[in-house]
C-alpha cells in the first residue's frame, strides 16, 4: 500500500474511532472543520488552497498531506500549488521549507497515481 492509500486509511479509521467515543465537543468541532471548507463565499477549492498555507505555515504535515489531496482532488494545477507554496514560505520563513519538500513529495506522488 503507498503512502497516499496509508494515509487516507489511518485518517479515516482514526477519526471514526474518535467520534464514535460520542464527545459532543468534539464532534462539533470535526463537524466545524468539515463545513469550513464547504462552498459559500469563497469556493471550496479556494478555502483547501487557504487550508494548505495556513498548514504549511503551522508546520503540521498531517494536515499539509490533507490539503494537498483535497486541492488536488479539486483540480488545483501545479502552477497554483506553487503560488501557494510560495505564500506559505513568505509567511512562515525558511522554517516552512521541510514541509515544503513534503509536500511536493507528495504532490508528485499524487500525479503519478
Amino acid at each position: 500500500m503507498g503512502r497516499i492509500e496509508d494515509f487516507n486509511q489511518f485518517r479515516t479509521a482514526l477519526n471514526e474511532k474518535i467520534v464514535a467515543r460520542g464527545n459532543r465537543s468534539i464532534n462539533r468541532f470535526f463537524n466545524l472543520d468539515s463545513d469550513a471548507y464547504k462552498d459559500g463565499a469563497l469556493d471550496g477549492r479556494t478555502k483547501e488552497l487557504m487550508g494548505l498555507v495556513a498548514s504549511m505555515v503551522l508546520r503540521c504535515d498531517d494536515c499539509i498531506s490533507y490539503h494537498v489531496l483535497e486541492c488536488a482532488e479539486h483540480g488545483v494545477t501545479d502552477e497554483e500549488f506553487f503560488e501557494a507554496f510560495n505564500v506559505a514560505l513568505v509567511v512562515g520563513g525558511s522554517i516552512v521549507i521541510p514541509h515544503f519538500r513534503r509536500a511536493v513529495e507528495l504532490l508528485e506522488e499524487v500525479r503519478a497515481s
